[in-house]
């Protein structure tokens, strides 16, 4: 037989294109517009329809950037349409804003609503229909048209002013191109679903496969059976002609997907907060109104906030997702606030995503989510196990690690373990998307991609459409129906992700486990990008747990009123702002520009509640010393004979700052307090950095220490995101000093100061030793005015260290610091929150920072024999896309570097930076202790029930087994352990001592554990 299958294919492609898809409508009525543009930012449906609309054409050119019209689209129904459609049709009200039809959730968009104000369908490039029941008369809708930029574009990269308002200009971007009233012939759509199905499959199968060319001919047969002059009158036999390869079952072995709807919808990107609003309106609206028409159709929706909004902003639509809860088809998923990043929040922010999402779907719909739901965030800290375990949940799934450039991750289904342990069953979908259309190459593409084969047969597949949102389509509804059962096809069934999980893990019980994090070999830049957004999420992060801190102890102590209210509100609004395309720093100027803003915001309400507090607890104190010398500490540190999360009078250093040199020269410049010993060379770098304690250097012979190098930073995709390992291969160090002075501080402090100015940007080095301290301070006050280039921070040590300590959520993790490996070589950006440490067995040295996140280690072989171990902190970058000013301006950033320091030193120091010491008029005795100097009291609140009860977590910070005794220096009835979410997990914990002014209780950590306390019946 002649082989002519690539004709009868290309006539296939045509043969759709040209004939069945237009033949889905037939007998189109042209509607009426008219139109009210809204003066700038959204506005509700009530005020909306009592506007005077102006009546508008087809071809209406409508629609700046980031604007808002709005619709009123009528006309009347054909006669013969009246009293209902034709057999085998139905009625729909066809849009087109003007949007290009490659991608859903990038462009114009709208909300449909009947005249009443109910929502009943959104409009998008891929779905832009909607449907009419003959029954209710003449066509009469309104539609919010919101004229959102396509601010990718094709993922040029090019700098864009579309990311903000008044940047973006006031062309119309929008056409009206369609506005009609068509019957759709269900017959001809049904057999266009039938043809996409069958050549997504045929062109999957290879060509020495029979079942590939069954199909073919089956497909051909169609064609010749279908009529392109009468599509509509022979459709039904072109279906006849494709049942026999549509009812041939899979086989017994085909692999298994559960697919379960989806909309990743970003909190913010490429559009505002507000934004992301109207999206979770019109997607959710899609979905519901999907499950009218399909009973069997399960909708996996993660994000509490995205709920919240819908509930203050769309009640209509909520009440909608409240009754397709109940009925267990649209389903809460994730159980976190937001999707957030998880490298960079903090050890309670990370923990409050969870207890705040689980809380809300519990409260709103009774149902507790088991899976942790992060498909599309940056690379996962290895702390994450054992949050997810402790928030009651007991399954994880990602799908972002796809993405990795260098190393093929290699498992789907496997255990994942934390760094205390914690292991938590975990999947990696391989379909290697979270915007699946159910296609013939996405559902062949998981089952080859399935690592697990031969051990389990399942995996699970998120479709519709996402990142912008619009979920899923009747379109791949119909193609999960076909692939149900299909011969050559995975087997497809539609459910939810618990389903998926409890099979998988009955069906795979041993399956592998993989210890450690999750690192994305991709992405790396967002470590630095938009650094005020980072400095926000630092400072607020600390503030809160100060808030918390002293409104709880001055709840207890002095019946003061606990801003319960005040401290959630705060926490939503932090947390929203750790969203994985927010903190990153991966979003347009608009997003950032607010993000600093509310962040400047719950700085402002934080202080004022730490302000309350404290006077509240030092009212009618008293105190020898009234010259202000008392001083408050948020550490869980004693820091200066002020207890660890108390006040007290400050202990006056010993000795202060001796400065010998001369700045007007090239001399060095010697900084000593008795404890430290720091030499500044002419350059402004530290050469020579001791601790008189053991006398060893922490300056390798002939480095400096304190170096900025500038590189350039082209990324070959990805602007904000992605730092490229070639950035390495070009570096200027700035040396040049352009002035050299010595000031004195108020505190007794001394501080070298080296301005340096290099390209159009400047800055301000400080060199800072104090009286009593043991590690010397670096502030750099910079002004920023670079492009595509980013800005390093290098500090060698004389460290033969084969590994880093970097803090994360509740400990630390440790990374090579060689590249033995692929998977250490492609680690060569990483993630660290407040220190690192580095060391050798004996003795090490400590940095930390007050908001950097980004660094690279590596080590070398000096001529000498010796080991030098670098490492460079990340400080800033200049990315062009999707923000063209990012970074752009004024920026201060502080590090502290502590020789002859252990892993403790280095939390104690990260949290000296984090929690500074504020003046107070009284001592505060601390409400809670830890004795063991490796368990830290990291959480002191209110319960989340409004009880109050107190809530007290710690953890274990070095990596070692401890036992401590905590200590409550109040009356409480009962002490309990708690998971998260503050409910029972062991009973009551026994009260080893009772005290006139409290209780101790004993209790034993692995290394990195933390532990939630509650007491219960609490009194002063």
């Amino acid at each position: 037989m002649h082989s002519d299958h690539p004709l009868v294919e290309a006539r296939l492609r045509r043969f759709t294109t040209d004939h069945l898809i237009p033949a889905i409508y037939r007998d189109a009525q042209p509607l009426r517009a008219a139109a009210w543009r809204v003066p700038r930012e959204p506005v509700p449906f009530d005020e909306a329809i009592g506007q005077s609309f102006e009546p508008v054409p087809l071809g209406w050119r409508w629609g700046r950037a980031w604007s808002t019209v709005w619709f009123r689209v009528t006309g009347p129904l054909p006669a013969s349409w009246q009293t209902g459609a034709p057999a085998g049709t139905s009625v729909e009200v066809l849009v087109d804003f003007g949007y290009n039809r490659s991608r859903s959730g990038f462009q114009a968009e709208g909300l449909v609503y009947r005249p009443d104000g109910t929502p009943i369908k959104a409009i998008a490039p891929l779905n832009s229909w909607v449907s009419w029941n003959p029954a209710d008369g003449d066509v009469d809708l309104v539609i919010e048209a919101a004229a959102n930029p396509d601010v990718a574009g094709e993922y040029t990269f090019d700098p864009t002013p579309l990311g903000e308002w008044d940047a973006a200009g006031d062309e119309p971007l929008y056409e009206l191109r369609q506005l009609e009233v068509a019957l759709r012939d269900e017959t001809v759509w049904e057999l266009v679903q039938d043809v996409w199905t069958l050549t997504g499959l045929m062109e999957q199968l290879p060509e020495t496969s029979s079942r590939r060319h069954e199909i073919l001919r089956a497909l051909e047969t169609m064609m010749d059976a279908v009529d392109p002059d009468d599509v509509a009158g022979s459709a039904v036999s072109g279906r006849q002609m494709l049942q026999g390869v549509l009812s041939a079952p899979a086989s017994a072995s085909a692999h298994r997907i559960l697919a379960t709807g989806h909309a990743h919808i970003d909190s913010a990107w490429l559009w505002p907060i507000r934004e992301t609003v109207r999206k979770c309106a019109r997607t959710f609206t899609n979905v519901t109104a999907l499950m009218d028409d399909d009973p069997d159709f399960v909708f996996s929706c993660s994000s509490a906030q995205q709920y919240a909004w819908l509930k203050d902003h769309h009640p209509r639509v909520y009440e909608r997702i409240r009754e397709k809860v109940a009925a267990g088809t649209f389903v809460p998923v994730g159980g976190m606030w937001v999707e957030s990043d998880t490298n960079m929040p903090g050890s309670e922010a990370l923990a409050r995503q969870f207890i705040v999402g689980k809380r809300f779907f519990l409260e709103e719909f009774g149902i507790e989510c088991e899976e942790a739901w992060l498909p599309d965030s940056f690379g996962y800290s290895a702390a994450l196990p054992q949050i997810v375990a402790a928030a009651g949940e007991r399954w994880f799934l990602t799908q972002k690690i796809s993405w990795n450039q260098s190393n093929r991750f290699p498992h789907h289904t496997f255990r994942w373990e934390g760094i205390d342990g914690t292991r938590v069953f975990t999947h990696f979908p391989p379909v290697d998307t979270y915007i699946s259309e159910l296609s013939g190459a996405e559902l062949a593409h998981a089952e080859r991609n399935f690592s697990e084969k031969g051990r389990a047969t399942m995996s699970l597949v998120p479709f519709g459409w996402g990142d912008g949102g619009g979920g899923p389509t009747r379109e791949m509804l119909a193609a999960a129906r076909r692939t149900a059962d299909l011969e050559g096809s995975p087997r497809v069934s539609v459910g939810s992700p618990r389903e998926f999980f409890a099979a998988a893990e009955e069906e795979y019980p041993d399956a592998p486990v993989w210890a450690g994090e999750m690192y994305l070999e991709l992405h790396r830049g967002v470590f630095t990008s938009q650094l005020r957004t980072k400095q926000g999420n630092r400072r607020n992060e600390a503030l809160l747990r100060e808030a918390e801190l002293w409104a709880t102890t001055a709840a207890v102590r002095r019946n003061h009123p606990y801003p319960a209210e005040r401290l959630r509100r705060a926490w939503e609004t932090v947390m929203l702002l750790q969203f994985h395309d927010i903190l990153p720093g991966s979003a347009i100027a608009w997003v950032h520009r607010e993000a600093e803003e509310r962040h400047a915001a719950v700085t402002a309400e934080l202080e004022e509640l730490i302000t309350d507090a404290l006077e509240a607890l030092c009212a009618d104190g008293s105190t020898e010393h009234a010259d202000d010398r008392v001083r408050v500490n948020a550490s869980p540190f004693p820091r200066a004979a002020t207890p660890a999360l108390g006040a007290a009078v400050a202990a006056a250093p010993v000795r202060g700052v001796e400065a010998t040199g001369d700045a007007r020269a090239d001399d060095d410049i010697v900084l000593d307090n008795g404890e430290v010993r720091v030499v500044v060379d002419g350059e402004g770098h530290i050469r020579s950095l001791i601790a008189h304690a053991d006398g060893r250097d922490a300056v390798p012979p002939g480095a400096a220490l304190g170096v900025l190098r500038l590189h350039r930073d082209l990324p070959n995709l990805w602007d904000a995101w992605d730092l490229d390992a070639h950035y390495r291969r070009t570096v200027t160090e700035l040396t040049a000093v352009d002035e050299r002075s010595i000031e004195h501080d108020a505190d007794g402090g001394v501080a070298v100061v080296v301005v340096r100015r290099f390209s159009s940007s400047s800055v301000r080095e400080r060199i800072v030793l104090r009286p009593g301290a043991a590690d010397v301070e670096l502030t750099f006050e910079v002004d920023w005015q670079e492009r595509e280039k980013i800005l390093k921070l290098a500090m060698p040590f004389d460290v033969h260290a084969d590994r880093i300590a970097a803090e994360t959520q509740f400990g630390h993790i440790f990374r090579p610091t060689h590249t033995n490996t692929s998977w250490d070589d492609a680690r060569f950006e990483a993630c660290q929150h407040r220190f690192v440490h580095l060391a050798e067995p004996g003795w090490g040295v400590a940095v930390a920072n007050d908001s950097t996140y980004g660094y690279d280690v590596e080590r070398h072989t000096r001529d000498d024999g010796g080991t030098t171990t670098s490492v460079r902190f990340s400080l800033l970058r200049a990315a062009l896309f999707p923000d063209p000013e990012a970074d752009q301006g004024v920026h201060v950033l502080r590090f502290r570097v502590r020789p002859g320091a252990e892993v403790l030193d280095a939390v104690a120091l990260g949290y000296d930076l984090a929690f500074p010491l504020r003046a107070a008029s009284a001592a505060i005795p601390p409400l809670v202790t830890s004795h063991a100097p490796s368990v830290l009291v990291e959480t002191v609140k209110q319960a989340e029930d409004g009880s109050g009860d107190v809530i007290v977590r710690l953890y274990e910070a070095g990596g070692r087994r401890a036992r401590t005794r905590v200590g409550f220096h109040a009356h409480a009835a009962a002490v309990r352990l708690t998971d998260l979410l503050e409910r029972d997990v062991h009973g009551d914990v026994p009260v080893v001592e009772v005290t006139g002014d409290g209780s101790a209780i004993e209790l034993e950590f692995r290394p990195f554990q933390f532990r939630t306390l509650r007491f219960s019946g609490v009194r002063a």
